[in-house]
């Protein structure tokens, strides 16, 4: 079984991966806010860091 298989999605597929995500990310935050607070400057950096791979990635293609 090869979990690195390729794939393609539309683009409403791809929507509902980051809606579903969004949702997760929501619920964590809102259930255990004491756990990540100590984190929150080091995850918002890390977000911004891997946003802008993200974005350099899709610009240089």
């Amino acid at each position: 079984m090869n979990i690195f298989k390729t794939a393609s999605y539309s683009w409403w597929q791809i929507g509902l991966l980051k809606f579903a995500l969004l949702s997760i990310g929501l619920a964590i935050g809102a259930y255990w806010p004491a756990v990540f607070l100590p984190y929150a400057v080091w995850l918002a950096a890390l977000g911004a860091l891997l946003g802008l791979y993200l974005a350099y990635a899709w610009i240089k293609q």
